[in-house]
């Protein structure tokens, strides 16, 4: 009696319940069958009445912890989560703490391929365009191996002047590996203080320095920041590693004495830092964080930023990634992984992505920074804009340390899903700035994807910039969005330099030659893969909205 008299009024009120949250509901009936089940109780709601129990554990959600209610045969045989999931959401049956059969048929019914998860977010895509803020590049920040300025920069790009040399920086006699895309000369004079600068790693005044060089770029002048709404202005500007270099300072004045430690080795070895470091010099008080995943960091940090904007956080943000591993320690640590080129008579010839002729990865360093806006802020401002920033995706392999999947698996649903998220055909995208780092196997992994994504484009041209600057780590996506913006601004493509054997497999007429290529864009996907399975693609084309 105690039974009936508890769950017959909680089954009714639950009926109820469901009927006021399911008015509009057309499919409603299919789901009344769902009240009609066995139902049990545990001994703690047996042993008193309904008022008791409810006042002992804290309420009607308490007791629905004590309650096992779980749906009948018919139901669980005849019902579909199309319509399950349109009532409850992901968990229908756990909410009402049914038992395993339940949530195994509502797992199995949940499960989709994910050809139809790119399939519903094209959908969603297409419903929800309209309304979203377009987002535009108005401004491009650079310190790289080929200049630090965008345009030098871009020019040695076209070029083929390769940034690849002997490392200067240390005494490297003594390591398998002697070559880098090192900075040979930097300054910050006139962007960071003095101060600061002493204190500082590399990787930290790299990023403060593009990232101004993107505002003057952009024309945020005084004035202009003046009128900039700053609790709308946010920074995410990532690293790979951090600050290496003052890191490993502290390691060895410890050795010393823990009293010989510097007390910024901590703070400024942090990669979220450079970021925060840059908001206080500017006053920015919108979102400011660093996102640290490998190779794939900057292009991951341009699409949270660009999504600030789209949501309406932010007007402005300056985004990419930094990085400076080209030290001891640095350079130890990638050669003991097996992945770095040993052309150390020929460090020009060494970064040579799809050639049969490579022998690994060539370490760079640097940063890239874009200024982002909200298209009608800046028209307000009359700024000056290089590209829209369409959309793009970042996926998880959940697969290998190091390896990529077969055929570039992976890839291929980072940038299927790049495409849907960004609402771009895939005959549009003309020009890919692909990640090709110059590894047997992930270069041809991508090449792979990109066949499969893009193989009936025979407008399709494609290049490495990792093949004349090498791999910049954390850096690498940004600086080669800027080169892919550059591409699209200046209508001409830099050329794949090294390419003198091409793999087996790979059709040399998707790739760009020897020489700069002429060629009027009209979607440029970028993309960044790393280890651990992080894959990032970002998609750009001219801005045509007037």
């Amino acid at each position: 009696m105690v039974v009936g008299s508890v769950v017959s009024p909680l089954c009714t009120w639950l009926v109820a319940a469901c009927m006021s949250m399911s008015s509009e509901n057309k499919n409603f009936n299919k789901f009344s069958n769902l009240f009609q089940c066995q139902k049990k109780l545990s001994r703690s709601v047996r042993r008193g009445n309904l008022v008791a129990v409810s006042s002992k554990f804290g309420g009607f959600n308490s007791l629905m912890k004590l309650c096992r209610v779980e749906p009948c045969e018919e139901y669980c045989n005849s019902q579909r989560l199309s319509s399950s999931c349109t009532l409850f959401g992901d968990n229908a049956f756990a909410v009402l703490g049914s038992k395993n059969r339940g949530r195994k048929q509502l797992s199995k019914a949940c499960d989709s391929d994910e050809e139809k998860l790119v399939a519903a977010r094209a959908a969603e895509t297409k419903k929800l365009k309209s309304k979203k803020k377009s987002v535009v590049v108005t401004g491009l920040g650079v310190v790289s191996p080929l200049g630090h300025n965008v345009d030098e920069f871009y020019g040695n790009l076209l070029e083929g002047i390769s940034g690849v040399s002997q490392i200067e920086g240390f005494d490297s006699t003594d390591f398998p590996t002697r070559i880098a895309g090192e900075i040979k000369s930097f300054s910050a004079d006139g962007l960071v203080s003095p101060k600061l600068a002493k204190r500082a790693d590399k990787y930290m005044l790299y990023l403060l320095t593009a990232g101004k060089k993107a505002l003057a770029d952009g024309k945020i002048t005084d004035d202009v920041m003046q009128e900039l709404d700053k609790s709308k202005c946010g920074v995410v500007i990532g690293s790979a590693l951090g600050g290496m270099k003052v890191f490993g300072d502290g390691v060895e004045a410890l050795r010393l004495s823990h009293k010989k430690m510097n007390p910024f080795c901590v703070p400024f070895a942090t990669t979220n830092m450079g970021s925060a470091i840059l908001a206080m010099d500017l006053g920015w008080m919108g979102p400011n964080y660093s996102i640290s995943a490998a190779c794939a960091t900057s292009n991951i940090c341009i699409l949270s930023a660009a999504n600030h904007i789209i949501r309406g956080d932010t007007d402005v943000m300056l985004c990419g990634g930094s990085d400076s591993a080209i030290i001891p320690i640095g350079l130890r640590g990638f050669s003991a992984c097996g992945i770095l080129s040993r052309r150390n008579d020929e460090p020009t010839k060494a970064s040579r992505p799809w050639d049969m002729q490579r022998d690994g990865i060539v370490m760079g360093e640097g940063a890239g920074v874009l200024l982002l806006e909200e298209l009608e802020h800046a028209k307000l401002r009359g700024a000056s804009i290089y590209a829209e920033f369409l959309g793009g995706s970042f996926t998880f392999d959940a697969y290998h340390t190091t390896d990529p999947y077969a055929h570039g698996r992976g890839y291929t649903r980072c940038i299927d899903t790049a495409l849907v998220e960004s609402g771009v055909a895939r005959e549009d995208v003309n020009y890919i700035n692909a990640h090709a780092a110059s590894t047997p196997t992930f270069d041809f992994a991508e090449y792979q994807s990109i066949i499969h994504s893009f193989g009936e484009n025979t407008e399709l041209r494609m290049n490495s910039t990792k093949s004349v600057i090498g791999h910049l780590l954390g850096a690498a996506g940004a600086v080669e969005a800027i080169a892919t913006i550059k591409a699209i601004e200046t209508g001409w493509v830099h050329p794949n330099i090294n390419l003198e054997h091409p793999d087996q497999g790979v059709d040399s007429n998707v790739l760009v030659g020897h020489k700069k290529e002429r060629l009027d864009i009209k979607a440029a996907l970028s993309n960044s893969f790393s280890f651990a399975g992080h894959n990032s693609s970002i998609v750009f084309s001219p801005c045509y909205k007037d």
